[in-house]
């Protein structure tokens, strides 16, 4: 079971996040409207202020859409 009080802290952090880069919301929001499936291709970048560069992609299985959809309920209970 979640605690209770976790998931407002994580709510308040959210809500601050959002406010702080309102672009990454509304970027997550298109995402969710067109759908995440299995086949689809996540390829994600960090670039450190040095210029020095992370990157790595994977590709959706049927076992990810699982933990996808666990997460969008979830996300739905908080808000």
């Amino acid at each position: 079971m979640i605690n209770p009080m976790k998931i407002m802290e994580l709510r308040s952090l959210w809500d601050k996040f959002q406010n702080a880069h309102p672009k990454f919301p509304m970027f997550l929001k298109a995402m969710s409207q067109n759908g995440i499936h299995e086949g689809t291709i996540i390829d994600i970048t960090i670039q450190e202020p040095n210029g020095e560069k992370i990157q790595s992609n994977l590709k959706i299985t049927a076992q990810d859409m699982e933990l996808f959809e666990q997460l969008k309920q979830l996300s739905s209970e908080m808000q």
